[in-house]
C-alpha cells in the first residue's frame, strides 16, 4: 500500500524528524500534540493538528483511544510512535493495526517478546547472540539466587526484567547481601514498571555500550548498519553518541553484524531495531532489544547516508529494502551530543522561554531540535530539547568540527548541558576513545571534589 497520511504520536525533535521525512516522500502529516505542545514547531508545520489532551502524558501521548479517534478523524491511514511513549507498546500497536491503520513500526509480537528483558534474553540465546552469564529466567527463590551467583562469579547484578532506565538494578559483591537487595529491586521495579520479576547476570567490571542498528522487511530479510558507541553515559542515561566506535574493527563489525542481522532474518523482524551489547576484551554480551528507532539514529544515517525514517515508512508500506548488505558502505565518523534544557553542573531541569536561539551551520553539521526564538520549553516531559549532529572524514576532524559547532549554537533563556559537551570534548581520553559506561559518572564526581 502507499501512505498518503501519517500521525505523528509524539513530540519534540523526533515529532519534527518524522514530520520532514514524510513531506520529503510526499506525505501528509497530522501532529496529534498535548495542550503544552500547540506551540511546538511540528505542530506548525503538520498539514493537520489535532490536540489529544492535557499536558501529562498519561492524558495525552500515553492516550491510546485519544490518538486512534485522531487518526481516524484525520484519515490517517498510518500512525508513527516516534521513541518513547507508546513505541515500544505492543498492544497499542495491536490496536493500531486493528483499527486498519498501518503501524510504523516492528509487529507486535517481536514489541512483546523482546520488550520482556528475561524472554528478550532467552530468544536472543536462541538466535545465536552472545549472552552474559546468568539465570535463564526469573529468580524468585533466594537459594536458588544464591546457587546461580555462587556459579557465575560475584559481583552480580539483578536486574528487572519490565523497563529499563537503571530503576529496579542492583549490583550484589557478597552473598550476605544479596537476598537484600534481590528484595529492593524487585520492589524498585514494581514501583516503576508494575512488575516487580528480577532476573540475575554477571556483572561486568568496565565495559563500553556498543548497540548495533538493524533493519528487516518482515519477509525473512534483514541487514544491519554498523554499530554506534553509547558509553558515555550518567545514571544509564546516554549523553553522546558515536559511529562507528573507537575500539571496534572493521572485521568485528561485520563479523556481528553478519551475527545481529541473521537473527532478525530468522526473526522475520520488521523495520528499525537496536541490539545492544557491553563489549568488554573483545568480547560482546547481549543485554536488550529496542524495538523502536533509537535517539542517536543520525550518527548512523550520517556515515552510511541511509534515512532511517524514510526507510521506516517504506517498509510499513511493504516495500523491500532500499539497500542490501553488499551494498551499504560506511564512510568517516560522526558524533551526537545530546543537548539538555538543564543546569550542566547539577543537572537541574530548567525549562522556560528561549528568549535567543542560533543554530549552528557549515558543512557536515546537523541540528534535530524544534526550538526557536520565543518557544517556552514545557516542564512536563524529557529535558531534551536538541541533538547536534556532526560528521567528518576522520574521527579527529569530527570533534574538531564539533567542537566548532558547539561554540556557534547559542540557546538564550535557560540553562542547557551545552558547556558539558565543550568541557568533555577537551578530555584526552574523549580525545581518544578510551572510555567506558563509567567514565562519565567518575569523570563528574572528580569535577564536583573540586568546586
Amino acid at each position: 500500500m502507499t501512505i498518503e497520511k501519517l500521525l505523528i504520536a509524539n513530540r519534540g525533535e523526533i515529532a519534527l524528524r518524522i514530520h520532514r521525512a514524510c513531506h520529503e516522500m510526499g506525505i501528509k502529516t497530522v501532529a496529534a500534540h498535548s495542550t503544552a505542545d500547540a506551540d511546538a514547531m511540528h505542530v506548525r508545520l503538520a498539514d493537520q493538528a489535532v490536540c489529544i489532551g492535557a499536558p501529562a502524558a498519561a492524558d495525552s501521548y500515553l492516550n491510546i483511544p485519544a490518538i486512534i479517534s485522531a487518526a481516524e478523524i484525520t484519515g490517517a491511514d498510518a500512525i508513527h510512535p516516534g521513541y518513547g511513549f507508546l513505541s515500544e507498546n505492543a498492544r497499542f500497536a495491536e490496536i493500531v493495526e486493528e483499527h486498519g491503520i498501518v503501524f510504523v513500526g516492528p509487529k507486535p509480537e517481536h514489541i512483546r517478546t523482546m520488550g520482556d528483558k528475561v524472554e528478550a534474553k532467552r530468544t536472543a540465546g536462541a538466535l545465536g547472540l552472545p549472552l552474559v552469564p546468568g539465570s535463564d529466567g526469573a529468580v524468585s527463590d533466594p537459594d536458588e539466587a544464591r546457587r546461580i551467583a555462587a556459579e557465575i562469579g560475584y559481583p552480580v547484578i539483578v536486574k528487572a526484567a519490565s523497563g529499563g532506565g537503571g530503576r529496579g538494578m542492583k549490583v550484589v559483591t557478597r552473598e550476605v547481601d544479596l537476598e537484600t537487595l534481590m528484595s529492593q529491586a524487585g520492589s524498585e521495579a514494581k514501583a516503576a514498571f508494575g512488575d516487580a520479576t528480577v532476573y540475575i547476570e554477571k556483572y561486568l567490571g568496565n565495559p563500553r555500550h556498543i548497540e548495533f542498528q538493524v533493519f528487516g522487511d518482515g519477509q525473512g530479510n534483514a541487514i544491519h548498519l554498523g554499530e554506534r558507541d553509547c558509553s558515555l553515559q550518567r545514571r544509564h542515561q546516554k549523553i553522546l553518541e558515536e559511529a562507528p566506535s573507537p575500539v571496534i574493527s572493521s572485521a568485528e563489525r561485520m563479523r556481528m553484524g553478519g551475527i545481529v542481522s541473521k537473527a532478525m532474518a530468522d526473526m522475520s523482524y520488521r523495520g528499525a531495531g537496536t541490539i545492544e551489547f557491553l563489549w568488554e576484551d573483545g568480547k560482546f554480551y547481549f543485554i536488550e532489544m529496542n524495538t523502536r528507532l533509537q535517539v542517536e539514529h543520525p550518527v548512523t544515517e550520517m556515515i552510511t547516508g541511509v534515512d532511517l525514517v524514510r526507510e521506516q515508512i517504506r517498509i510499513a508500506e511493504g516495500r523491500p529494502l532500499s539497500v542490501e548488505q553488499q551494498d551499504l558502505e560506511f564512510h568517516g565518523h560522526a558524533i551526537e551530543c545530546r543537548i539538555n534544557a538543564e543546569d550542566p553542573r547539577t543537572f537541574a531541569p530548567s525549562p522556560g522561554l528561549v528568549k535567543g536561539y542560533h543554530a549552528p551551520g557549515g558543512m557536515h553539521v546537523r541540528i534535530d531540535s524544534g526550538l526557536y526564538a520565543g518557544y517556552r520549553i514545557p516542564p512536563y516531559y524529557d529535558s531534551m530539547i536538541a541533538k547536534l549532529i556532526v560528521y567528518g572524514r576522520t574521527r579527529e576532524g569530527c570533534i574538531m568540527r564539533l567542537r566548532r559547532a558547539l561554540e556557534e549554537t547559542v540557546i538564550e533563556g535557560v540553562k542547557t548541558t551545552i558547556p558539558l559537551h565543550q568541557a568533555l570534548l577537551r578530555e584526552p581520553d574523549i580525545q581518544n576513545g578510551d572510555y567506558t559506561i563509567k567514565w562519565l559518572e567518575e569523570w563528574l564526581a572528580k569535577q564536583e571534589s573540586t568546586v
